[in-house]
């Protein structure tokens, strides 16, 4: 068990599934023997709301509100929302972004305006940025509602949780539901493949940079 309180911030839009994939993280810590807390914060739950999750787990966790600049990864399922709580992660830190443009109702009502390119500004930041299809993967797999199980799969390696663990609380989710289970393992795995494979590219592009 890691001695260390690790802090995992989950961002989206209302009905990607952000607060289930927490969930999924939440109890693969729990089974760990962590003290775990998680809460939504700035989150609104309808469909096309902006929805925020933060998640800390380690032999003691005091509060569950992460401040910014405390993140350590940052699980985003929609860039602009990437974008705008990059502050939170400590330098150095991972994002991992999911590149599908989710343009929230702030956003088509005038009140916002989304960013040009929010990759862009987030790679411009003293952080890590890991950037895939997860929704293509998941139409690909089935349905483009496995898109949070994608996600999991591609930060299953980069947390003190263990892929296996996290692959087995998500069996453990649809254990019940047997029609969704195959294609739910199929997304975790392609996801976690993804991932590793753009982790590689990235060491690489970073060594020669």
């Amino acid at each position: 068990m890691s001695d260390t309180v690790t802090n995992v911030l989950v961002v989206g839009i209302g009905g990607q599934g952000v607060l289930t994939a927490t969930e999924v993280l939440a109890e693969a810590a729990l089974e760990l023997g962590f003290d775990v807390k998680k809460t939504e914060v700035a989150g609104m739950a309808q469909r096309g709301g902006s929805v925020t999750s933060h998640l800390r787990f380690g032999p003691k966790v005091l509060a569950p509100a992460i401040a910014p600049g405390e993140a350590d990864l940052l699980l985003a399922f929609e860039p602009a929302e990437a974008l705008r709580w990059a502050s939170h992660l400590r330098p150095g830190a991972m994002a991992v972004v999911n590149t599908l443009r989710a343009i929230p109702p702030v956003v088509s009502s005038g009140l916002f305006r989304y960013p040009d390119d929010p990759l862009a500004s987030m790679r411009a930041l003293p952080i890590r940025v890991l950037s895939l299809d997860a929704s293509g993967i998941a139409r690909e797999v089935a349905d483009v509602r496995l898109t949070n199980t994608v996600m999991l799969g591609a930060v299953s390696d980069l947390l003190p949780l263990g892929a296996d663990r996290l692959r087995q609380r998500v069996e453990a989710r649809f254990a019940r539901k047997p029609k969704l289970l195959p294609a739910n393992l199929v997304a975790f795995d392609r996801g976690r493949q993804a991932a590793a494979e753009l982790a590689v590219e990235l060491a690489a592009e970073r060594a020669v940079a």
